[in-house]
């Protein structure tokens, strides 16, 4: 998919301060259509706050933030989810008391799905099975049908995802999707967030397992005490040494990204 070389999304100088605590400070960036931004940073660096401003679940101190030229700067967060911006958590909220697919069920009994097929829903369970079939839910198994608590660690986290790909997003942000999962549930899942990024879709992913993360993204934003401190490639940023700061000198191999 050709990429347009006018922003898709834009912010500007946001800021977020909780009373005292300046959680987010003068952060500012762009992203084109398609593109796949990484988020990183120290524990505490206002990586989630920011998803939180974007998405509306917390309202900016100041600041503005575009989506396709239009300001959604403090919009409601069922709202924003309606234009095309969709989430996960870090920790994941999800109906438990309810089987793996019917959670499912909302996003695609939404307004923009409906619109976006033309008035038409479609066969909700269906259309809830084979996407969940695509997160490695078998569907000839009986784990769709299971009910959420019952559930490991790693499938919900992918019911997450398949929760926000419902939607049918244009820009995708996931808020440490491999927090807790085991290196072969990131190994199995990592090839579907390329694919999606492939297929056209734009990714902000905010992520500690940074070989992961490096392998698969365009740009890395690097976030320190609320503050934006480095933006480039993973190998640009990197070598900056305030990044090397924040990470008390860590030294992370970078590995190549596969061509696609």
């Amino acid at each position: 998919m050709e990429r347009s070389p006018h922003p898709f999304f834009k912010v500007e100088h946001l800021r977020k301060n909780f009373g005292g605590v300046l959680a987010v400070y003068n952060v500012s960036f762009e992203l084109r259509q398609g593109e796949f931004l990484g988020v990183i940073g120290p524990n505490g660096s206002g990586k989630t706050t920011l998803v939180n401003l974007i998405t509306g679940f917390v309202k900016p101190t100041s600041g503005k933030i575009f989506f396709k030229g239009k300001k959604i700067t403090g919009k409601k967060p069922y709202t924003i989810a309606g234009l095309g911006i969709a989430r996960t958590f870090q920790m994941v909220r999800l109906f438990y008391n309810l089987p793996a697919y019917k959670n499912l069920i909302i996003p695609l009994c939404s307004s923009r799905v409906k619109r976006l097929r033309g008035g038409r829903y479609g066969e909700k369970d269906d259309e809830a099975i084979d996407l969940l079939d695509d997160m490695g839910f078998e569907r000839d198994s009986r784990v769709p049908y299971k009910d959420v608590g019952s559930l490991p660690h790693g499938y919900l986290k992918r019911l997450d995802l398949a929760r926000a790909m419902a939607l049918r997003p244009d820009i995708l942000i996931l808020d440490e999707l491999f927090s807790g999962m085991s290196m072969s549930e990131v190994a199995s899942t990592l090839p579907l967030i390329e694919k999606f990024n492939r297929e056209g879709l734009t990714i902000i992913m905010i992520e500690h397992r940074l070989k992961e993360l490096f392998r698969v993204v365009d740009r890395v934003m690097v976030l320190n005490f609320g503050e934006k401190i480095a933006e480039g490639t993973p190998d640009e940023v990197m070598q900056e040494d305030e990044v090397k700061k924040a990470y008390l000198g860590i030294d992370v191999e970078i590995p190549p990204r596969e061509a696609v």
